[in-house]
C-alpha cells in the first residue's frame, strides 16, 4: 500500500549550536519543508508538544537535556513521530537508533547534508506505524522435557 505524500511537511530543528541550525534550517527549507528550530531540548520538547511535526531532528550533545533524553519524552508524547539524531560522536559514543529510540542516526560530517536530506525525505513519506523496537536481549524460552514414566 501506498502513502500519499505529505503537503508541507513540517519539521522540528533542536540544536543548541545556533550555526548548526541556521545551516540546516536553509537545506531543508530548500528542500520545501517548513521549518521551526528550538535552541534546546526543554524548548524542543514544548515544541513538539504543541504543534505537529512530521519528523523531528535533534543534536545529541545538549545542555541539560541531551538527545537521548529527548528523544525519550518525545516517544512518551508521541511513540510514532519520526526521530532523526545528529552527532559528531556517533562511533566514540556508541550511538545507535537501538540505544536513543530514533528512527535514524547521523554522523555530522561533510556527508551529512545528503544523508539528512535522504532520511528526512524517507521519514516523511514512510506510513504512521513505526516499528517497535527490537529487545536487546531475547529472553530463551525454557525447554520444554519429555517425561518419561
Amino acid at each position: 500500500m501506498k502513502t500519499s505524500p505529505v503537503l508541507n511537511p513540517s519539521i522540528l530543528l533542536v540544536d543548541d549550536n545556533l550555526d548548526g541550525l541556521l545551516v540546516r534550517r536553509s537545506l531543508l527549507e530548500e528542500l520545501g519543508y517548513r521549518v521551526q528550530s528550538a535552541k534546546n531540548g526543554e524548548e524542543g520538547l514544548k515544541l513538539f508538544q504543541a504543534g505537529t511535526f512530521d519528523v523531528v531532528v535533534t543534536d545529541y550533545r545538549m545542555p541539560r537535556m541531551n538527545g537521548a533524553e529527548l528523544i525519550e519524552k518525545i516517544r512518551k508524547v508521541n511513540p510514532n513521530a519520526r526521530i532523526i539524531l545528529l552527532s559528531g560522536f556517533v562511533d566514540p559514543l556508541g550511538l545507535t537508533e537501538e540505544s536513543t529510540g530514533a528512527d535514524a542516526v547521523i554522523a555530522k560530517s561533510s556527508n551529512e547534508p545528503a544523508h539528512l536530506s535522504r532520511w528526512v525525505k524517507r521519514l516523511v513519506n514512510r506510513g504512521m506505524s513505526r516499528k517497535p523496537p527490537r529487545a536487546t536481549k531475547a529472553h530463551p524460552r525454557p525447554a520444554l522435557r519429555a517425561h518419561i514414566l
